[in-house]
């Protein structure tokens, strides 16, 4: 069949995948599974129930939830009539859901939990939504599975009416509205049709190997990378499983064994993270052994075919070291996309050599999100591979990634003039990251806005220096600074669980991660950390002076988007003091740590 509706993938699987778990996630400890006919049987109760409410094409609903199969019915549902998909984080600010529902039009609210419809209930009150429903059974809130009940007992007289509907719903018609997760202001509405998404599903499928039929699913599915990919795995019939959370997700990897998964490059830190401590509390041959093997994973070029004494030594390596790696992880992965940042070509290069491909990728909420990904027999460390079919990509003189594709959004919602500013009069969409192309290989240098140029007039790209530290198993986050001084400085949230475990195997007492990162023979042991990568870099790149922090960075503290990245704004201004004395700006003098 003819593919060109997000609801059509659903009709495809149901024609082509027989299978009883579509979808599972887990309950009161035991996986509940979904067939494809019920969830199709669902999404068809969800659009009959939604037009008993009297939602028309058009209308807006908004979902606040983890990912789970309920998000599936809801997404197809209201697909099939036309009705506008808004999905919104379950983690951002009370002002945040205030602007996303009044400026969507929100009209229903789907919550996941007890917790969520606290939260959102009072929000919608005040901004005279009328619906808020709960997919948990929550005491004295509507559920979901009454809306389910609705269409079910109504569906005889809506059975006709739906085909007729979704009959008429065009490619180009709009499909969802997502809100970026921007580092600074309020997000902006980006529409995306049918088409755009269809596309990237058609275009980024031979990226997915023939052999991946389980996926594990745990980056929100309200964010579009991990959406567009459950559209894929829908089209190609692979079983989704949702992780419980990212607490659980490697007991979740063990019970399903997965063959692929969707991460961001965070997730893969903090798992080479804990295999390099798991191997630094080995000892004697044990602990030669693994940093051996890591050695070697670290020097291995996937773009080159390894010699014969280097074969040898990766199969060691594998039988001793590797394929107990490949445990952790369930055993059968058979790759892993990340996205949503720019991944260390170190971790490509290690998780690649222990036989589990990184494929890196790259696009934007934009874009549907996919422009470009590495392949299975193509990984090229250091680039986002190669651009998906009917992606159009050109560099401008600045060095912008402009883009052209069916994938396109059709714009800003209620926004031409961000809609004008985005996308040029030859229809261009500027990226606002900087890159280079070579034949039909991407390679990401950095973020335009993010660019700043030294008092000396030499630029920086602060991603790039960032990106490079965050490879310090000491490091979890740092942020580069120089806009207009002399030199860059940086400040640097540890990794606080391996300077924990440093901090005790070197007999260093604290009370908390303030007098810790006070302690003069940890400035010293960052210092060094920093002295090592400072080699690696150009000197106008090289990090003179940094200020440790005494707190972890996320989304939820506010210092991180939702998809990790720097708010940048938020964390100059929260540690403006410490910024002023890395530059010489205050009287303080003799201390690189400088308590609130």
């Amino acid at each position: 069949m003819e593919i060109k509706r997000t609801f059509d993938f659903l009709e495809h699987a149901l024609q082509t995948y027989p299978q009883d778990d579509t979808l599972a996630v887990k309950r009161n400890n035991t996986w509940e599974k979904f067939s494809i006919d019920a969830f199709k049987k669902h999404a068809d109760y969800f659009s009959c129930g939604l037009l008993e409410l009297g939602f028309t094409k058009g209308d807006k609903i908004s979902t606040v939830s983890n990912n789970r199969p309920e998000w599936n019915f809801a997404d197809m549902g209201m697909s099939q009539i036309g009705v506008v998909h808004v999905p919104v984080y379950p983690n951002v600010a009370e002002s945040e859901y205030e602007h996303i529902f009044a400026h969507s039009e929100t009209k229903l609210v789907l919550v996941s939990s007890a917790e969520r419809y606290a939260f959102i209930s009072p929000i919608a009150k005040k901004l005279d939504i009328k619906y808020v429903y709960t997919f948990d059974t929550v005491e004295g809130a509507p559920l979901f599975a009454e809306i389910l009940e609705l269409g079910k007992s109504n569906f005889e007289k809506y059975s006709k009416d739906l085909e007729t509907i979704k009959a008429k719903i065009h490619e180009d018609d709009l499909c969802s509205i997502i809100y970026t997760s921007g580092t600074t202001g309020l997000s902006k509405g980006v529409m995306m049709s049918h088409k755009n998404f269809v596309s990237n599903v058609l275009y980024s499928e031979p990226a997915v190997p023939k052999q991946a039929r389980i996926a594990l699913s745990f980056l929100p599915l309200n964010h579009v990378f991990e959406r567009m990919l459950n559209y894929l795995y829908l089209y190609l019939g692979i079983r989704i499983y949702y992780a419980e959370r990212i607490e659980t997700l490697v007991d979740n990897m063990k019970e399903i064994k997965p063959q692929v998964f969707a991460c961001v490059p965070r997730v893969l830190e903090k798992i080479y993270d804990r295999l390099y401590q798991a191997g630094n509390d080995l000892s004697g041959v044990k602990k030669s052994l693994f940093f051996w093997a890591l050695n070697l994973a670290n020097e291995y070029d996937p773009t080159h075919q390894p010699g014969f004494v280097t074969k040898k030594k990766l199969a060691i390596a594998d039988k001793l070291i590797y394929s107990k790696w490949r445990a952790v992880m369930g055993g059968r992965v058979v790759c892993v996309v990340s996205g949503g940042a720019a991944l260390q070509p170190r971790l490509a290069k290690v998780f690649t050599a222990a036989k589990i491909p990184v494929l890196e990728g790259y696009g934007l909420t934009e874009t549907a999100p996919v422009i470009a990904v590495n392949r299975m027999n193509d990984i090229q460390p250091g680039t986002v591979g190669k651009l998906i079919e009917k992606a159009e990509v050109k560099i401008a003189d600045d060095g912008e990634i402009l883009y052209k594709g069916p994938n396109l959004m059709t714009g800003y919602y209620k926004d031409p003039e961000k809609t004008a500013e985005a996308i040029d009069e030859h229809g261009w969409f500027h990226t606002g990251d900087m890159g280079e192309l070579k034949g039909d290989i991407l390679k990401i240098t950095g973020r335009k806005k993010e660019l700043f140029k030294l008092s000396t007039g030499k630029y920086v790209a602060p991603q790039v220096i960032e990106n490079k530290l965050k490879e310090s198993p000491f490091i979890g986050q740092l942020m580069i600074l120089g806009e207009a001084e002399k030199y860059c400085a940086a400040l640097v949230c540890p990794s606080f669980e391996f300077l924990h475990d440093w901090a005790s195997i070197h007999k260093i007492h604290f009370n908390n991660n303030l007098e810790l990162i006070k302690n003069q023979q940890v400035i010293h042991r960052f210092q060094q950390e920093i002295d090592e990568y400072n080699v690696t870099l150009d000197h106008h790149m090289q990090i003179k002076k940094f200020a440790l922090v005494c707190e972890d960075w996320t989304p939820e503290t506010g210092e991180m988007s939702p998809t990790l990245k720097l708010k940048r704004n938020v964390l100059s201004k929260k540690y403006d003091k410490r910024i002023k004395f890395l530059f010489g700006h205050t009287n303080d003098e003799g201390h690189i740590v400088i308590p609130e």
